[in-house]
């Protein structure tokens, strides 16, 4: 197996109101593929959301109802673009779960949840330089 991600799929209540929140951060989707789901091509890896009963039926299993222990990061290249981001996730529609603050680690960051309640994690780590492309290597 090659070392990547490729799509990460959220499974959602409300399609179109999830869809319009991403929109409404920034992201663009795709007008391609359009029935039953969302595709936005992030860098080198696509979200997808897809309504949560043809997830669990697709995948055989029923998902939770509470916060996944999996949450998503998006990291920034400036404290500043932390604090910007936190404020069009709530101006989109999602709640602020941790407020921007500085870490232990010496950066700043916050979390929001998304309409359906999944958790991003917003973070600049200068330790952790963004390359053109977006990608991000460890330190060391």
């Amino acid at each position: 197996m090659e070392p990547r991600i490729s799509i990460i799929t959220i499974a959602v209540d409300d399609l179109e109101r999830a869809t319009r929140f991403y929109e409404a951060m920034g992201l663009t989707r795709h007008a391609g593929i359009t029935d039953g789901v969302a595709f936005f091509q992030m860098g080198c890896v696509i979200l997808g959301l897809f309504p949560r009963e043809s997830a669990e039926a697709d995948s055989g299993i029923t998902f939770g109802t509470a916060p996944s222990a999996i949450y998503l990061a998006y990291n920034t290249r400036s404290d500043t673009e932390v604090d910007h981001v936190l404020a069009m996730a709530e101006k989109a529609g999602g709640r602020i779960v941790k407020p921007a603050g500085r870490a232990f680690w010496g950066g700043w960051y916050g979390y929001f949840a998304d309409t359906e309640g999944h958790v991003w994690e917003v973070a600049h780590n200068p330790a952790f330089p963004i390359a053109e492309d977006g990608s991000i290597s460890l330190p060391g």
